[in-house]
C-alpha cells in the first residue's frame, strides 16, 4: 500500500481469497496484518477489499496483531481455534508461513496467489525473513522446553 495504492501483491491475495471463497474452497476468510500506524491498518484495508468483491463481512475476521508470519500462523490457532487452515499468499511467502505451521503441528496449506515476475527487493527480503523465522521457531522451541514459551 505504498504511497496509498494498492500494491500488486495485496491485490493477487485478494483476488485469490475471493476465488477460493467463490468456488466454495473455503468457508472463512481471516485477514491478519498489521494496524500499528495510525493510517495503516492491513485488515481494515483487506476487508474492505474481499467486501467490495462480494463476499459478505460476517465471513470475514479480522485480526489486527498479525505483526508478521510467526504471529499470524500462532493466532490463527490460538485464538481462531484452527489447526487446519489454508494460508493465501505468493509461492515464497507460503512456503515461510507453511514451514512455520509445520514447526508447530499445525495441518497448513498454501494456495498461491499470482505473483511478480521477478523483484529483487522482495526476493532480498524474504532471505532474511525465512533466517529469522528460523531463528524464531528455534528460539520458541528453546523457551517451551524451559517453560517459559
Amino acid at each position: 500500500m505504498q504511497g496509498g495504492g494498492i500494491n500488486a501483491y495485496f491485490k493477487y491475495r485478494i483476488d485469490a481469497a475471493y476465488f477460493l471463497f467463490s468456488h466454495n474452497k473455503i468457508r472463512y476468510i481471516i485477514v491478519s496484518g498489521d494496524n500499528r500506524e495510525k493510517n495503516y491498518n492491513e485488515p481494515k484495508m483487506m476487508k474492505k477489499e474481499l467486501i467490495k468483491k462480494g463476499i459478505p463481512s460476517h465471513f470475514i475476521y479480522e485480526d489486527f496483531y498479525g505483526i508478521n508470519t510467526l504471529h499470524s500462523v500462532i493466532r490463527v490457532h490460538q485464538i481462531f481455534h484452527q489447526k487446519k487452515f489454508t494460508i493465501i499468499s505468493q509461492k515464497f511467502h507460503n512456503e515461510r508461513a507453511i514451514f512455520i505451521g509445520n514447526c508447530l503441528g499445525l495441518d497448513v496449506i498454501g494456495f498461491n496467489a499470482k505473483s511478480l515476475t521477478f523483484d529483487t527487493k522482495i526476493q532480498l527480503r524474504e532471505i532474511f525473513a525465512r533466517i529469522k523465522a528460523l531463528w524464531d521457531i528455534i528460539l520458541s522451541i528453546r523457551l517451551d522446553r524451559i517453560g517459559l514459551g
